[in-house]
């Protein structure tokens, strides 16, 4: 799957669970360990957990499994790192405490 195949996908995952706020951000020029990096909300930590799982597990089904999930067991951030990609859930309070979009903005 490229790249540009994997963000669709996993934008269109996250959607599906009706995830909130979705943002990509190229951090090609600003890390050594990923390309992009989307992030999104969800309402409450089961909201999260059940956002990242959904994606996990749909992208399992399409052949690409991802390197690693963090943070399933709090559900305030859960991390779905596919390598080049990581993708981001947090529940309101953690995406406005961290501001991950202004860090690596």
């Amino acid at each position: 799957m490229q790249l540009e195949e994997l963000k669709s996908f996993v934008v269109d995952k996250i959607d599906d669970m009706k995830g909130r706020d979705i943002i990509e951000l190229d951090v090609r020029e600003k890390s050594t360990f990923t390309q992009f990096m989307i992030v999104c909300s969800g309402n409450s930590k089961q909201h999260v957990r059940s956002i990242a799982k959904h994606v996990a597990n749909e992208a399992k089904h399409s052949d690409f499994r991802p390197l690693g999930i963090e943070g399933e067991a709090f559900g305030e951030w859960v991390l779905v790192d596919f390598g080049d990609l990581v993708l981001h859930v947090m529940v309101e309070e953690q995406r406005d405490h961290y501001q991950i979009e202004k860090l690596w903005a």
